[in-house]
């Protein structure tokens, strides 16, 4: 096989000039530098087309032979986001009392979270990302992806700054083990949740540790 045996298109690429991709990147950075994790939520409700919308962007991700391996399911139903809560709790609970050491616990302590997780239910909408260890062809046979937890992790990525974007606030949620979203959430055997995203509007007077980010200087080498 060869690549003309396969259908190639034009590419779509925009390029500017270098004072305005400096100004593009720029002003992203600095929209993404307002974000942050939110654990109060009000009870205003989400635009789900907003949502749909961002989940999109988060399907324009690369992936490992482009298989897509990921399922984003849209949580609003107030009787599955309790039992997601509750599940989480029980996890969370021994993973702060048994399972996680000290020195974890110790740095945890300045962000002030536990194992009660109110955000769950309070917050309008959960949206949690399963990864899918493989898939089926149109036969029905089974085939496999490639760099699943890369790929996921991509899109993962998009979809939170895509949501902040919008002006919708988030937190990313990972209770060890996850099997219980599989379980309630009933997900074919294929997918493994991912990671659990809380999202809505940040509650009136909502406050956020004070926290610094590290430098350019901390989180890049140039070569």
């Amino acid at each position: 096989m060869s690549q003309e045996d396969y259908p190639f298109v034009p590419l779509d690429f925009r390029s500017f000039p270098e004072d305005e991709m400096l100004e593009r990147v720029s002003e992203f950075c600095r929209d993404l530098s307002r974000r942050r994790t939110v654990r109060d939520y009000s009870d205003r409700q989400v635009p789900r087309d907003v949502v749909r919308q961002a989940v999109l962007a988060a399907g324009t991700a690369p992936s490992g032979a482009h298989k897509q391996p990921w399922t984003f399911a849209i949580v609003s139903d107030p009787a599955v986001k309790a039992k997601v809560r509750e599940a989480a709790e029980i996890e969370e609970k021994e993973n702060y009392t048994r399972r996680m050491p000290e020195s974890w616990l110790k740095d945890l302590a300045p962000l002030g979270t536990d194992e009660n997780k109110p955000f769950l239910t309070t917050c309008p909408m959960l949206i949690v990302v399963f990864a899918q260890l493989w898939g089926r062809d149109e036969n029905g046979e089974k085939n496999k992806h490639y760099y699943v937890n890369e790929s996921v992790g991509i899109a993962t990525g998009i979809l939170l700054a895509a949501l902040h974007r919008a002006g919708l606030a988030t937190l990313t949620h990972t209770p060890s083990p996850m099997g219980f979203l599989h379980r309630i959430l009933e997900r074919p055997e294929n997918e493994r949740a991912y990671m659990l995203i809380a999202l809505g509007y940040p509650k009136d007077g909502c406050k956020v540790p004070d926290l610094e980010r590290k430098s350019l200087d901390q989180i890049a080498v140039e070569i």
